[in-house]
């Protein structure tokens, strides 16, 4: 008879293995890297082959290593915002990130409760939380792959979705400390702002207690003591776990649950904070920890604890759930394709920015697994929010995709012929653009 242990080892070889193997192939194939590891997850799950491999999402060993995932992946959502970046995002940018969360829950909620009556108010406005974010890490690794990181346009829409990921955080925050209150009501609201409130004003002292020592050069002193009297290997990222650890239990306490503290201690972790040289280094290995345990590891536990015969089991959840997809592309890429088109840019550009805005990924999944644990989602509206991540992304790339090739040759074009050399000049004309800079085919 199988032991336990050697259960809980089999299935993590399955799940890891299979979805780094799915996710480098789905990179390949222009998809993120995500699609591949939630099939992995689907395909072992109840979906599929869960029944005949006998593996529980329920074993008490994967609900806590799912925990943990989770931990990171909201610490790292944090690690890749700074409180400079948000205040340096600009009008523009900022009015668009709010604009493709605010329309996007607020419709979002609307169709929700028309197509699933029977969810409820709360259930329904998590729902379209969850609809309502952009994932930051997908789209930067989609503007990385296009060439598109460094660019006027990939800048804007980083600044954009990390307006929209705070304030969807936040928005969360706020929401489930109304649920946990037992019926809305105003004073509900009330205490739920007040406390969120609280926990963001600690945030804003923390930030604002390190700018003070590092304007007055007192905390430059102190790491360069930290430096020089701390033996014990790699100390940064224990520093760095132990932190967000505090303030996950800190936001656990006040009923924000953890993933909130998680997302905000990380923002609080800049060069400035660790030091250029420290906050590298702790990076580093955070990130090797994180992308190449917990990330293909979570998503491949997402799709494990989704059940899609749910979805099909009908016609007419096959058509709610195919309404449901399509609201959730046409208002992201409409949002998105509006603001920036009224920001004077080009039509191919807005329809990109549109499209791309349309990824979803790690944070809304997140909080969807925490719903879940905490009894607030059951198994078929985790499996819808899953799989309208799922499919949402994996049609990001491939819409914007030809609207970034023409945009790409537009720009190398005008480039090209800014920049033509001097008659008699034996500069070949395909020197005037490197090689990260050709065009998308």
């Amino acid at each position: 008879m199988v032991n336990a242990t050697t259960e809980f080892l089999i299935a993590l070889f399955l799940l890891l293995s299979l979805a780094v193997i799915v996710g480098e192939i789905f990179t390949r194939l222009g998809q993120a890297a995500l699609v591949g590891q939630l099939l992995v997850g689907v395909i072992l799950g109840p979906t599929l082959l869960g029944a005949y491999l006998g593996i529980s999402s329920t074993a008490p060993s994967l609900v806590g290593l799912q925990t943990v995932a989770t931990f990171f992946i909201l610490l790292m959502a944090g690690l890749s915002v700074s409180p400079e970046q948000i205040w340096d995002t600009g009008l523009s940018a900022g009015l668009l990130g709010i604009a493709i969360f605010l329309v996007p829950f607020i419709g979002s909620a609307a169709v929700v409760h028309v197509l699933y009556p029977g969810w409820g108010n709360t259930k329904s406005l998590f729902v379209a939380i969850t609809i309502s974010i952009t994932a930051l890490p997908v789209l930067a690794i989609m503007l990385r792959e296009f060439g598109l990181m460094k660019t006027r346009f990939g800048t804007f829409l980083l600044n954009a979705s990390v307006i929209n990921e705070v304030a969807a955080v936040t928005a969360f925050a706020i929401l489930l400390s109304v649920s946990s209150s037992g019926a809305p009501s105003w004073d509900a609201i009330a205490i739920a702002a007040a406390t969120v409130a609280l926990f963001l004003a600690t945030v804003l002292t923390v930030h604002m207690t390190l700018r003070a020592l590092r304007a007055m050069r007192l905390w430059d002193r102190l790491l360069r003591r930290f430096r020089e009297s701390w033996r014990s290997r790699e100390a940064g990222f224990a520093l760095l776990i132990v932190m967000g650890l505090g303030a996950a239990l800190y936001s656990q306490f006040l009923g924000l649950t953890f993933v909130v503290g998680a997302f905000y201690a990380g923002l609080l972790v800049t060069p400035e904070s660790a030091g250029a040289r420290e906050h590298r280094s702790v990076s580093f290995v955070f990130e090797a920890v994180t992308w190449g345990f917990f990330i293909p590891l979570f998503f491949a536990l997402v799709g494990f604890n989704t059940n899609f015969a749910s979805l099909f089991s009908s016609p007419l959840t096959i058509l709610l759930f195919a309404a449901l997809c399509l609201f959730a592309l046409s208002v992201k890429i409409g949002m998105g394709a509006i603001v920036t088109r009224s920001l004077a840019w080009s039509k191919k550009e807005s329809m990109a920015a549109g499209w791309l805005l349309t990824s979803r990924g790690a944070v809304e999944l997140a909080m969807a697994t925490i719903l879940l644990t905490d009894g607030i989602f059951d198994t078929a509206t985790f499996t819808v929010v899953a799989g309208v991540g799922l499919i949402t992304t994996a049609l990001s790339p491939i819409g914007a995709r030809p609207y970034i090739r023409g945009i790409t040759l537009e720009r190398l074009q005008s480039e090209a012929a800014s920049r033509q050399p001097p008659v008699g000049s034996s500069m070949p004309a395909q020197a005037l653009v490197s090689d990260d800079e050709r065009p998308i085919v």
